[in-house]
């Protein structure tokens, strides 16, 4: 039997994906990571022109915020492997905020060019969006080890919830 299929009459069950755990961490997940794109596009449009200075630095915010919104497609998927890829991004984009913030602060001086909102808010934004980065980093991690990729076979109508209703060997009913 070639690795991936199924042997007929069974069918995959995917059981740490049907876990209260895990769907809760999954749902936090997603929207952790729609939120860092909100906030990333956010920031990149209203201080676009502020950050296109020689750098390109609004081409890679865009870029980051299209990444976010790709990851939480994947995880709504239930796409273990973009976990640790998260996980990775999101310690950067932290150190970028980490570092970037404080120039946000102080562009509330005469002579200082504006975004579409001031300046302060858009440093307000990088800091809010560094507190994403940072949780999301641990929530990714402990999702990672939820396994969401593990497979078993079981009987076609065997259970529905971990095996709910499904009988021993011996045709004894499961303890209650």
């Amino acid at each position: 039997m070639a690795v991936g299929e199924v042997r007929p009459g069974y069918e995959l069950w995917r059981p740490n994906r049907e876990k209260a755990e895990s769907i809760t961490t999954k749902f936090v997940l997603v929207l952790l990571l729609a939120a860092t794109a909100a906030i990333a596009a956010l920031v990149t449009i209203t201080g676009f022109s502020l950050l296109t200075g020689g750098s390109g630095m609004g081409i890679i915010c865009m870029i980051f915020a299209g990444l976010y919104a790709f990851f939480a497609f994947l995880v709504l998927r239930w796409n273990r492997g973009i976990l640790p890829v998260a996980a990775a991004l999101s310690m950067i984009l932290a150190i970028f905020c980490a570092v970037g913030a404080d120039s946000w602060f102080a562009r509330d001086k005469a002579g200082f060019d504006e975004g579409l909102i001031p300046s302060p808010l858009i440093g307000l934004l990088v800091l809010i969006l560094l507190a994403l980065q940072l949780i999301i980093v641990a929530v990714a991690l402990y999702a990672f080890n939820q396994n969401w990729h593990v497979e078993e076979e079981r009987p076609i109508g065997s259970g529905e919830d971990y095996g709910a209703g499904a009988h021993p060997e011996d045709g004894a009913p499961l303890p209650a």
